[in-house]
């Protein structure tokens, strides 16, 4: 059996989530207390972080290591394109994604959801944040050109990739342009059956979520600060929303590797 432990609105869990749905492979998901985690999800995640993929003796935690397992398990129905240059093509979409896109989406969060800025400040890290995003649709605009998914022929490995983080700025107020290829491979995106079953979860676990904001500002949850994210909230002018944090204790950084 197959057990998925994730954070339904985390991207990263998203991913092989869908990766999961495309494939066919039955899982149950385990929806993830990162304040309380179960003794099982910490001895997979050194890193204190979903997703964690648990099947027989397998653990594995990291997105596009599970996404990589997944393919080497379950070789019948391939989501990576089949030659070469295109596997790595859509390899480069996922860094991309996993790192330059998520530390947009996550500070626009951190600003508009977190309140960890107000006024000019808030203002000027979003106003950022919305041009940053154009560039990245941008670069995945260019990616459709020619093609009818991101992945090439027919949806697979780079549309798993990509949808997360797109469809996350899209409800953050951050849409592709209208009228656009992206635009248009969004919404044929949001139609598949995989994708409903993400939205479906999402949804089902916002109650769980609903007081988080308040958990962070009283310090009984801390938001995780790593790598790409730190480094986009530093350059991006947030420097004393950092400083505040780790006054505040709200905020984390990754973990002690053991």
């Amino acid at each position: 059996m197959v057990t998925l432990y994730e954070i339904p609105i985390s991207p990263y869990a998203q991913k092989v989530k869908l990766a999961l749905l495309e494939k066919n492979v039955a899982f149950d998901a385990q929806l993830v207390d990162i304040d309380h985690p179960a003794a099982e999800f910490l001895a997979a995640s050194p890193r204190l972080e979903v997703p964690v993929f648990v099947a027989d003796e397998v653990r594995l935690f990291d997105s596009s290591v599970i996404l990589e397992y997944l393919e080497d398990r379950w070789p019948e129905s391939p989501l990576l394109p089949p030659q070469a240059a295109e596997r790595a093509r859509v390899r480069l979409i996922e860094e991309l994604c996993d790192t330059a896109y998520d530390a947009v989406n996550w500070g626009v969060a951190e600003i508009s959801l977190f309140n960890r800025a107000q006024g000019e400040l808030a203002q000027r890290i979003l106003a950022t944040a919305k041009e940053q995003t154009a560039g990245l649709n941008a670069r995945l605009e260019r990616e459709l050109e020619g093609r009818p998914w991101v992945n090439g022929e027919r949806c697979g490995y780079g549309d798993i990739a990509a949808y997360p983080f797109v469809n996350s700025a899209a409800a953050l107020g951050n849409k592709p342009a209208p009228g656009s290829r992206l635009e248009a491979w969004l919404k044929s995106m949001r139609a598949r059956p995989s994708a409903q079953r993400v939205k479906a979860d999402i949804v089902a676990s916002m109650a769980a979520f609903a007081s988080r904001p308040k958990d962070v500002a009283e310090g009984r949850h801390r938001r995780e600060y790593r790598d790409h994210r730190l480094d986009w909230m530093i350059r991006s002018g947030g420097l004393e929303i950092v400083t505040a944090g780790i006054e505040a204790n709200n905020i984390r950084f990754s973990q002690e590797i053991r």
